[in-house]
């Protein structure tokens, strides 16, 4: 695959144009490649791999306005599919394998913020399966949906939508939803509210690690809290909070890197910093919910609010994984993973 990056992604590595922000260092990782741009403001991607031919796996993700969007890329980083009229998507997240009538499908599910609910779309083509959409956090003055993660639960294959909101309750500011679709049109229930919040910013990003059962959201600037992810295996208990005082200012986007079922790396966002401060997936030996950062590695992406990651061999520049930003300039940055991995096993900060 050719190295695709355009005038736009040029002038972004060149320089951060964004006042009050650290500039992009001159050591910073290079993408790959860079995104069309969008029209408006992106602001959170997601990897779907194909089962058939992972080099025909496609990136998601949002473009965050009134008048917004979610657009399908190749691994070229051209804009093959997109759905727009959404009103403010704010994260997106994929599941494969959700019960649809008498079919599996998978699915990316976002939140809708000016409208106060999540959308649920067919992949790879796009199609809408709910109906227009799903309210969410009903009977509550706070909504404004922006966060989302999905998590599959090994024991019986159910997905449910863990939810965050612009503000919220100290307490109970996450929401989770179980998906389905068995009756054709995707539908969703509250299971529990959980999770804590310090009330200073806000909680955008989530991610869930499913075969570890666990669920991470970024307090910004606080930190990142830890819980179970499976709605019956505990809701009021935090299991971690960690990378605190490690960031310039916010907490934003988490990947987790899974280099076996149980080991690999969590990254997050340093947004004011154009920086991801990695730590250990398993934690430190014998205390899995001890995660001491390991590394802090400097990219080109510019303010990045979204991340994902992921191992699987997608072909061509992309052999151990690929890594995909949000960055300013309605672009999405494509880093080939074995660049992240030289900075880590160099220690490098």
């Amino acid at each position: 695959m050719k190295r695709t990056i355009g005038l736009m992604g040029a002038a972004l590595i060149a320089v951060s144009c964004n006042e009050g922000l650290a500039p992009v260092r001159e050591d910073a990782l290079k993408p790959i490649v860079v995104t069309q741009p969008t029209p408006h403001d992106t602001d959170d991607p997601a990897i779907w791999i194909n089962p058939v031919d992972s080099s025909k796996s496609l990136i998601v993700g949002t473009d965050k306005d009134s008048d917004g969007g979610l657009f399908a890329y190749d691994l070229d980083g051209n804009i093959v599919n997109k759905v727009t009229g959404l009103k403010r998507p704010n994260n997106v997240d994929i599941a494969y394998g959700l019960q649809y009538g008498d079919t599996l499908i998978d699915v990316a599910v976002l939140t809708e913020r000016e409208n106060n609910q999540i959308r649920i779309f067919r992949l790879p083509d796009l199609a809408a399966v709910d109906n227009g959409g799903i309210p969410v956090f009903e009977g509550e003055d706070e909504k404004a949906p922006m966060g989302i993660a999905l998590y599959t639960r090994k024991a019986d294959s159910a997905i449910f939508a863990i939810v965050g909101r612009k503000s919220g309750t100290q307490d109970g500011y996450l929401w989770q939803y179980r998906l389905d679709g068995s009756t054709g049109t995707v539908t969703a229930a509250v299971v529990r509210r959980f999770g804590k919040y310090s009330g200073e910013k806000e909680i955008e990003a989530i991610a869930v690690d499913n075969e570890l059962g666990y669920v991470y959201c970024s307090d910004e600037g606080v930190g990142v809290r830890k819980y179970w992810a499976d709605p019956d295996a505990g809701n009021e208990e935090e299991l971690a909070l960690f990378a605190q005082g490690e960031v310039k200012d916010d907490h934003e986007g988490i990947a987790i890197y899974k280099s076996s079922d149980s080991t690999g790396y969590i990254l997050v966002s340093n947004q004011q910093a154009n920086t991801f401060v990695v730590y250990p997936r398993e934690g430190t030996e014998g205390l899995p919910h001890q995660h001491k950062r390991i590394a802090e590695i400097p990219v080109s992406t510019v303010e990045c609010d979204g991340a994902d990651v992921t191992a699987i061999n997608l072909g061509g520049n992309f052999p151990r994984g690929l890594f995909v930003a949000m960055s300013n300039g309605m672009t999405f940055h494509y880093y080939d993973w074995r660049d992240f991995q030289r900075w880590i096993d160099a220690g490098k900060y």
